[in-house]
């Protein structure tokens, strides 16, 4: 009996922690990755966004990947509230969706 309860705890934690490693990048954008944001910003905490010139060349910097990626999440209404600033600059750049 303790060897059928010790397996059967064994596997419920493995699915535990298999669903929990799986789900654990759903809902990040690419918004939310420093490395990626870090280039339109003018300090290290992201809190001041870079001009219109500066920004526009960051944009063009990036992979054409990375900037259709990031007009597709600013056409996400919760994720753009949360990067107003970011996705109005987009949007300025031709990327409305």
């Amino acid at each position: 009996m303790t060897t059928k309860m010790l397996c059967m705890s064994a596997i419920a934690f493995s699915i535990m922690t298999g669903a929990a490693l799986a789900g654990g990048s759903t809902g990040t954008s690419a918004l939310d990755d420093p490395a990626k944001m870090s280039p339109f910003f003018t300090d290290a905490g992201m809190k001041t966004m870079k001009s219109g010139d500066e920004f526009k060349k960051a944009w063009m910097a990036m992979t054409e990947e990375d900037r259709t990626s990031m007009k597709k999440e600013c056409g996400d209404e919760a994720i753009a509230k949360a990067h107003d600033n970011f996705c109005k600059m987009t949007k300025e750049l031709g990327g409305a969706n």
